[in-house]
């Protein structure tokens, strides 16, 4: 196992500039990212380019073993990957969080590696036969966030590598270190300049997706960075996967316990301290059980500790940036303002280090209020009443993104039966969040579009090809 200054080191660089990176919980120095620029990018895709008609020649078994050994190779420094990333994402070591996160790097890459994909017999009548096969891209780019560093960037490339095509990821300019480890730590057991990684700005990310020699570009993030993605690959109509914002909507049925699902709502919103795209952000609860579901989550909420990632005791962390902290500043003083009802937490202490939100419940809000209507990607829900069922679905549907759903109720029948009328991608019962590499992931309206994970996201990662005949 690697030791943190050994990964540090390795992936300083020893000239060219660099930009600190602090931790957002203590604002501590964490280390010096490289600056990369076009000219870097230029290079790192000529090396992918180079790399991935050999590793496409090896077929589907061998590629697969090769992310089975990389998966290994996570493992073996996971502890010191872990550390990396809390301290500078800022999530704890325990709970959900950065322990987590390397497990399901480790874990995705074995299913992705796993997942079976045989040619598809389409057409065979006796007078006709017709097979889809899918071939290999060529160069995918993958630009990923800063609130699921390591994990999502694996589910890029994970499907991207086993699918015969080489990467090349853009890391976020706020977490930079954790995905240079990651590439490190994963190009142990892959072939030289297959999977590369630039940590640039936005002028990299942008050429990334406007370049020639990139055939698919994959996105994580806000719908906004998203639509600038669709206008820079238009010119050379790229094949895309936009994992973009959401506003998930969770709508809590009559029949529903308060007491036995209280724990399941509040990772459901706060899982990474509220800053994950596809977490539970406005809450629907039935009039008849609103007041108990208000008290048994607010129950649940005051117990999570939260502090800095490195001491075990804590659950919950800071948001990773200032500007993050802010947003989710501003929609709980508006939700105040409004008169809603703060049942725990809204008030930031001043002048301690970190950018700490405490968990924060707000009740009795009107639908239309900027805490309801705007992703605040942190660790505040608004839990807004409702009358009806028809009301409900009403006003989950109401925005113009759709990542994810939930409902919940004791009857998962009649849960399914509101899931089905849910305008999102995905929509949980009795459960938010909870994604699973079998089984595929994608948006609805403007939270992008195609799907991630199982055999649909590798066939996303492949050229169609019908042999006819």
């Amino acid at each position: 196992m690697e030791t943190f200054t050994d990964i540090l080191s390795a992936i300083t660089p020893v000239s060219g500039e660099t930009r600190t990176i602090f931790d957002p919980a203590t604002g501590e120095t964490v280390g010096e990212a490289p600056v990369h620029d076009i000219g870097d990018l230029e290079r790192a895709i000529a090396a992918a380019t180079a790399a991935q008609p050999a590793w496409a020649a090896l077929g589907h078994d061998a590629r697969s073993a090769a992310l089975l050994k990389a998966a290994d190779a996570v493992e073996r420094s996971a502890e010191e990957l872990a550390r990396l990333l809390s301290r500078e994402q800022g999530k704890p070591l325990n709970g959900p969080n950065a322990r987590f996160e390397v497990g399901a790097c480790a874990a995705w890459l074995r299913a992705t590696a796993a997942t079976p994909l045989d040619p598809e017999t389409v057409v065979d009548d006796g007078e006709s036969y017709a097979e889809l096969h899918y071939k290999p891209i060529g160069v995918v780019g993958a630009i990923g966030p800063w609130n699921w560093p390591m994990m999502i960037t694996v589910w890029q490339i994970a499907p991207a590598l086993r699918m015969g095509n080489a990467v090349v990821v853009k890391a976020s300019e706020y977490t930079p270190l954790s995905v240079l480890a990651l590439v490190k730590v994963l190009n142990e057991e892959l072939p030289e300049g297959l999977l590369t990684v630039v940590s640039g700005g936005r002028e990299v990310g942008a050429r990334l997706a406007e370049h020639p020699a990139i055939g698919k570009v994959m996105f994580t993030g806000s719908t906004a960075t998203g639509k600038a993605i669709i206008k820079s690959s238009a010119g050379t109509v790229k094949r895309l996967t936009l994992e973009l914002g959401g506003n998930d909507a969770g709508i809590v049925l009559p029949d529903a316990d308060p007491k036995a699902i209280a724990e399941d709502l509040f990772w459901g919103a706060f899982i990474n301290t509220g800053q994950t795209c596809a977490a539970l952000k406005r809450l629907y609860v039935h009039e008849d059980i609103y007041d108990d579901v208000c008290e048994a989550l607010t129950a649940v909420a005051a117990a999570m500790p939260m502090g800095v990632g490195l001491d075990e005791a804590n659950v919950l962390g800071p948001l990773q940036n200032k500007q993050q902290f802010d947003i989710v500043s501003r929609l709980v003083d508006a939700a105040k303002g409004a008169g809603a009802r703060v049942l725990v937490g809204g008030n930031p202490e001043a002048g301690q280090p970190g950018y700490f939100y405490p968990t924060t419940l707000v009740a009795d809000i009107d639908n239309d209020n900027p805490l309801v209507a705007e992703e605040q990607f942190g660790p505040a829900l608004p839990i807004i009443r409702y009358s009806t069922v028809d009301e409900a679905v009403a006003m989950a549907n109401g925005l113009d993104v759709g990542l994810g759903a939930s409902v919940w109720s004791s009857d998962p029948t009649e849960a399914r039966k509101v899931a089905a009328r849910i305008e999102a991608g995905t929509v949980w019962i009795n459960k938010h969040g909870a994604v699973d590499p079998r089984i595929p992931f994608g948006g609805a309206k403007q939270s992008g579009y195609g799907l991630e994970f199982g055999v649909e996201g590798l066939k996303a990662l492949g050229v169609p090809q019908v042999i006819n005949g």
